[in-house]
């Protein structure tokens, strides 16, 4: 049946629509901003980076020698447009080498293969006294700017895998580090990391043991499916985004146990010295405790410490107090029985002389 739409009823259907329309504009101008916002940050961040990157020879260039190299791991684990050209190419990164002046380079030195923590953090000059301890006692040292660090730009940042394939690019950047200086004694690898750079430490030497003679986690981030719990859904966002895991626990509880050291505890064959601390706000307690007591069930061999209260919370063995360069002591003497470093820390005096100028 034909029938007219009078002007009366165009300004009806009008006068119903404005909301929506101006509902969806307001979405559109929201999600704009946002991405503007999104952009400046990572340019912000990029310039932090950039100014930092300047700071490393300020604060270590009389004691080693700083290299930052541009080396690739495995192909993206997720991509926008898997038939693009170049879509599956390896994922590029950055990684620093401290090398230290006082070596004989005709000679052959262990190394140090240290990832840094934080969800989307990077490797800044928060450590600093761990670098020029760790020269001081002869170790090289290589730093990966893994996949989805911060300071890179966002398509980068976006490319994070949190427990998964930024273990094959902290591994890459041992096997770099190996086949491009003669100096270094493949032989006499050690790997770091605290909070999550422990969980990467832990999960390189659980998939690749014959790699690393000696490993030591701090505060490690252990179980990600009990870490989604107690801290809540503006963290889990991190995960839960398209761009990485795109799911929550509750969707797929296998994939953070993939993703987590404490279901892995059966493939531990590296000596391993783990640290935790009672009043830790960031990892608790409880979950590296329920690491401790997994790799005790499986009967693993390995050594741990449970600091009671000891001041600085989840970065207790990495600020500047007597606390923290005693329980770096202990680090430095449980992989050096391991590695060997040609001029090992006899005392904490030793080691204060080497970390402050």
């Amino acid at each position: 049946m034909w029938f007219t739409i009078t002007p009366r009823f165009k300004t009806i259907i009008l006068i119903t629509l404005i909301p929506f329309l101006i509902a969806a504009q307001e979405k559109k101008i929201d999600e704009l901003i946002q991405q503007k916002f999104e952009s400046l940050d990572q340019r912000l961040d990029q310039l932090e980076k950039g100014i930092d990157d300047i700071l490393w020879y300020n604060k270590v260039d009389d004691v080693v020698n700083i290299e930052k190299v541009f080396i690739a791991g495995p192909p993206p684990a997720k991509v926008e447009n898997p038939t693009a050209m170049g879509a599956k190419n390896p994922v590029k990164f950055w990684s620093y080498v401290f090398i230290p002046k006082k070596i004989d380079r005709s000679k052959k030195y262990p190394l140090i293969v240290l990832p840094h923590g934080g969800v989307h953090g990077n490797f800044g000059t928060y450590h600093t006294h761990i670098i020029r301890e760790l020269a001081a006692q002869g170790y090289i040292v290589v730093a990966p700017e893994y996949r989805g660090s911060t300071g890179y730009g966002y398509d980068f940042y976006k490319k994070i895998d949190y427990g998964g394939l930024e273990i094959e690019d902290n591994n890459a950047s041992r096997a770099w580090v190996i086949e491009n200086y003669d100096f270094v004694d493949a032989n006499r690898v050690g790997i770091t990391g605290w909070s999550h750079g422990g969980l990467i430490a832990l999960m390189d030497i659980f998939e690749h043991p014959d790699d690393y003679k000696a490993a030591f986690a701090g505060v490690p981030v252990s179980d990600l499916v009990l870490r989604m719990g107690y801290q809540g859904q503006e963290y889990e966002k991190d995960f839960s985004a398209k761009y990485h895991i795109g799911k929550t626990v509750k969707e797929d509880v296998n994939e953070y146990r993939r993703r987590s050291p404490v279901f892995h505890v059966d493939k531990l064959k590296t000596p391993l010295l783990i640290h935790t601390n009672t009043n830790d706000d960031d990892v608790y307690v409880l979950e590296v405790e329920h690491l401790i007591e997994a790799l005790k069930a499986a009967n693993k061999k390995f050594e741990y410490e449970v600091f009671n209260d000891a001041p600085g919370g989840h970065s207790f063995d990495r600020i500047d107090t007597k606390t923290a360069r005693q329980a770096r002591f202990k680090i430095y003497k449980f992989i050096g029985e391991y590695l060997k470093p040609p001029f090992p820390f006899s005392s904490v005096k030793d080691l204060e002389k080497a970390a402050y100028k």
